[in-house]
């Protein structure tokens, strides 16, 4: 639209130019979308000390989709094309990350077991409940920890009549609807314990397609603090645990574990070189109120772990997890 000058002639409208405020705004968002997509593409290069910033950032590396999606709407409520633009990076590298892990799995196999991995809290106020609903999943396999008397005793009961085999060493347990064989404690304390500590267990199951090592195992817990993540145990217990792992003759082993720590996080790594992560699911299982992170686990050998998904909330400050295990037929 034109406007009439002093003299009659048509004076152009000076076109309106964005508040400094909103530009400011706008450049905030296009550096915080660069700088997530940084982190996502190079996590591995941010440095473990101090307070192991890099196992901090990895235990989370999946919160920063939903972040980029807040960052998306607000540079799409400001029309800040820019940050629109630079926002899509993190948001492809979270989705080539991530996303697959939010596609459905394919039909159950000929050669698959059923695994269940739940850490039941030694302060379960309901473990008769907690071993029915686990019972009623009607996995092959079911892994616990924290394991205290009297619960134990509970725990035996209620699992006997379906799942007639297993093995408890320390405060980690196994149930089976298979035969177990030969089972025995691993020891994977950190040095600087010295009280009485059994939480990691082998037991040979024979399946119908086959024998399985199965590793049930409790990793030490971590503690975020002023200092960062203190995981100084756990990742020393995860590499004892790796060593047996690297020395284990069988070709298939399915290793479930409170392993306080998700599948990205570096300390982790002894376990996840050699085992393999669940191709499907997300089952964040901690904390069961409100889940911010799947730090239960089952990884494999000798076969894929085609899918995961969390169950309902038992008595435990953990969800259970219930995993399909994909055997290889020649392992």
């Amino acid at each position: 639209m034109a406007v009439a000058g002093r003299e009659g002639k048509p004076r152009a409208r000076r076109p309106r130019r964005a508040p400094e405020g909103g530009r400011r705004r706008g450049r905030l968002l296009a550096g915080l979308g660069v700088a997530t997509a940084a982190l996502l593409a190079l996590h591995r290069f941010v440095p473990n000390t101090p307070g192991r910033l890099g196992s901090l950032l990895e235990t989370f590396l999946f919160w920063s989709g939903p972040l980029t999606a807040v960052l998306l709407l607000c540079a799409a409520v400001r029309r800040a094309r820019t940050a629109l633009l630079l926002l899509l990076l993190p948001a492809a590298v979270w989705a080539a990350a991530f996303g697959p892990l939010l596609l459905p799995a394919g039909a159950p196999g000929p050669r698959e077991l059923t695994v269940l991995q739940h850490n039941v809290a030694d302060d379960n106020a309901d473990p008769a409940g907690t071993a029915r609903a686990l019972a009623d999943s009607g996995a092959d396999l079911i892994a616990l920890q924290e394991l205290v008397d009297p619960a134990l005793a509970v725990y035996r009961r209620e699992l006997a009549p379906r799942y007639p085999y297993h093995s408890v060493r320390g405060t980690v347990g196994l149930w089976s609807r298979h035969p177990l064989g030969a089972a025995r404690a691993l020891d994977i304390r950190p040095r600087d314990v010295t009280e009485p500590w059994r939480r990691a267990l082998r037991a040979e199951v024979r399946t119908p397609h086959g024998e399985v090592a199965a590793y049930v195992v409790h990793l030490p817990s971590v503690r975020f603090g002023p200092g960062g993540l203190a995981s100084a145990r756990r990742d020393e217990s995860a590499r004892l645990l790796g060593r047996i792992l690297a020395e284990e003759p069988s070709g298939r082993v399915v290793l479930a574990g409170d392993l306080n720590g998700t599948v990205d996080d570096r300390g982790l790594a002894p376990l996840t070189s050699l085992l393999a992560a669940p191709d499907r699911g997300l089952a964040l299982s901690y904390p069961a109120a409100l889940p911010a992170a799947r730090i239960d686990q089952v990884l494999a050998r000798g076969g894929r772990v085609p899918a995961i998904r969390v169950l309902p909330a038992t008595g435990s400050d953990h969800l259970p997890v219930l995993a399909r295990v994909a055997l290889d037929a020649d392992a």
